[in-house]
């Protein structure tokens, strides 16, 4: 006579004398705790880490062309400090972008998208962001153009290797300006000189063209997409080299 109590092959007997779990079943529910965890420390890398967003426009290029995907790091500025040059995502301070439909998807798509926006591989949000590079931190004088063409921080004049202009301009902004940044607040422009709606653009929104702090969403890092874009994204510290000093000096 078979004892039922006996278990089989494929269970074991716990302290508490009922069956345990065993083989395809043990190995089912480790899949599931690894994929909850995996997810959870997904969603907490994408909330206070980092992001993925893509690049809507051509403001920034030839370093960020349209629909390269980037990552970034959002313990800037919060955690680590802004630096001339740094390239930065932040939220609209007020009326810098013209307000857009939202894009009409299946029920299939949006619930793809909104489960990879959930852990960062996707960014829907990327058309209520703008991307630019700092030129000016808090104090900073602002100046442009002198009569190379060049834009200066605190009367240093700047070799900017990564803007890129139309075939014959040699300014390195079409409109001259002269401003001082606030505290707290940045003064950021495209590498795309010609064809970026950045700070110079904006001082008659409620910002003044200068871009709060508390909207920096953090620091581009590198290029993740197309994957023969794959680069850092450096801050060109050779180009404000001596910037600091010059503020300081003030």
């Amino acid at each position: 006579m078979t004892d039922s109590t006996v278990p089989t092959d494929t269970e074991s007997v716990g302290r508490n004398g009922k069956p345990r779990l065993r083989g395809w079943k043990l190995f089912l529910r480790d899949v599931v705790v690894i994929f909850v965890i995996a997810l959870v420390v997904s969603v907490l890398i994408k909330t206070f880490l980092v992001r993925s967003f893509y690049i809507p426009s051509e403001s920034m290029s030839d370093t960020l062309v349209q629909n390269d995907r980037i990552i970034v790091n959002q313990l800037a500025p919060d955690l680590m400090h802004l630096q001339h040059g740094d390239v930065v995502v932040f939220k609209d301070p007020g009326n810098w972008l013209t307000p857009t439909p939202p894009v009409e998807q299946n029920a299939f798509a949006a619930a793809v998208d909104w489960t990879l926006a959930l852990v960062g591989l996707s960014a829907p949000d990327s058309n209520d962001h703008l991307i630019k590079r700092v030129i000016g931190l808090p104090g900073d004088h602002v100046v442009c153009c002198n009569e190379l063409g060049q834009l200066s921080v605190n009367d240093v004049p700047l070799d900017e290797p990564y803007v890129s202009l139309p075939d014959g301009s040699t300014d390195v902004s079409k409109d001259d300006f002269d401003v001082t940044v606030p505290a707290d607040s940045l003064w950021v422009m495209g590498d795309n000189r010609y064809n970026s709606k950045d700070s110079r653009y904006q001082q008659d929104t409620p910002s003044r063209g200068f871009v709060p702090l508390e909207d920096v969403v953090g620091r581009a890092l590198l290029i993740s997409w197309p994957i023969s874009r794959w680069t850092w994204l450096d801050n060109a510290p050779d180009t404000f080299r001596g910037v600091e000093q010059g503020a300081a000096s003030e």
